[in-house]
């Protein structure tokens, strides 16, 4: 798939990353977009995005954008704590990561505490989903997720992890090569009964034709 990818050009990015966009060009400020140029998936994609219909919770999932990012130690690639846009990109971000393992760090700068808990028994009676007591509490802004990424996972954000918890990695989490390809899905003001309906239907049609290259 990495080689399939390396075929077409990358855009520099930010924070030393390299980037391919498959997708409407968008102005998310303005909440506005175009799909001119815009042709679809790439081809290599379908029958990832068919396997990942085959897992729970991602049954129904269609995606109309794929982001693929390219990471390199030597060029010192990161990405800042941010939170993906929630006018256009809908419940779940999918993201596929490729070449190496890494982290990702969530964080989160909403006022209050959260309650930490001690880890849990891992002894062989130990009843499923059980965690410790409660240790400590900490304010939000001092609170880190580090979330192991194997190579060739699949991530799955949604619920608070998507809407209140930004997601970041850091540069010494970047050990080689990394290619991560994000797939999103349209947010509820594009599908049916929404009032941008129609152009959500195009952008799908369009998205789920296979035939993009990137824009």
């Amino acid at each position: 798939m990495v080689r399939l990818m390396d075929t077409d050009p990358w855009k520099p990015s930010q924070s030393g990353r390299r980037k391919q966009d498959y997708g409407p060009k968008v102005n998310f400020r303005k909440q506005k977009l175009k799909m001119a140029g815009f042709q679809g998936l790439p081809s290599f994609s379908q029958k990832v995005v068919q396997r990942m219909g085959l897992y729970r919770g991602l049954e129904d999932f269609q995606p109309v954008e794929q982001c693929n990012l390219d990471y390199s130690p030597e060029r010192g690639s990161a990405i800042d704590p941010h939170l993906d846009d929630a006018w256009l990109w809908g419940e779940r971000l999918v993201s596929l990561n490729l070449l190496s393992a890494t982290v990702v760090s969530m964080s989160r700068e909403a006022p209050g505490s959260l309650l930490l808990f001690s880890a849990p028994s891992m002894g062989p009676d130990a009843p499923e989903g059980s965690v410790g007591a409660p240790s400590r509490s900490v304010p939000c802004q001092e609170v880190e997720v580090a979330i192991s990424v194997p190579c060739r996972s699949l991530l799955v954000l949604t619920g608070p992890a998507r809407h209140q918890w930004a997601h970041a990695i850091h540069r010494r989490h970047i050990k080689a090569r990394r290619v991560c390809a994000t797939f999103r899905e349209l947010a509820s003001e594009f599908l049916p009964g929404g009032k941008q309906q129609e152009l959500g239907r195009e952008l799908l049609q369009a998205a789920l034709s296979f035939q993009g290259r990137p824009v």
